[in-house]
């Protein structure tokens, strides 16, 4: 644990406070895609939980994705009743996160974040979430993903 980086560590503290015995995996090359996950991990694309952030409402939002989709905003705004939804730019995510983007992580953020949950990640029985750095991963499942990040799940494509 202590030879993991700082963001990862942050991840790793708040995994263990919401009771997730997931531990991260430090992957010997960047993983920040769902593609290059996936193929680092030896599992299905829509098995990475992405973590997108966009703006909303003047606000963060984070979209927790499978790997095989592609968030529709104007659809997701519709149905969580919402105003634009827009990609934040890399200092927001710095900004809202604390990580990077091709390493957000669902937790181990500076505040909360309000949360979407994918629909579709319920279809895998184990899923892999980034760890605060591209270079790390960890496993959790559908259930531990929605408490972890007190998400609301929804259909996101």
């Amino acid at each position: 644990m202590t030879d993991l980086p700082v963001r990862s560590r942050l991840v790793h503290d708040a995994l263990r406070a919401a009771g997730i015995p997931g531990d991260i995996v430090v992957l010997p090359d960047a993983a920040s895609t769902a593609q290059l996950a996936a193929a680092a991990l030896g599992v299905e694309v829509g098995a990475i939980a992405n973590s997108l952030v966009f703006w909303c409402d003047e606000a963060p939002l984070l979209v927790m994705t499978s790997g095989a989709h592609r968030v529709d905003t104007a659809a997701l705004a519709a149905r969580l009743g919402r105003g634009r939804i827009r990609r934040a730019t890399p200092d927001q995510v710095r900004e809202a996160t604390g990580q990077a983007i091709g390493g957000v992580a669902p937790t181990g953020h500076p505040a909360p974040i309000q949360t979407v949950v994918d629909e579709a990640l319920a279809g895998y029985p184990r899923l892999w979430a980034a760890g605060g750095t591209p270079h790390t991963v960890f496993p959790l499942t559908f259930d531990e993903l929605v408490r972890l990040t007190g998400g609301t799940v929804a259909a996101v494509d």
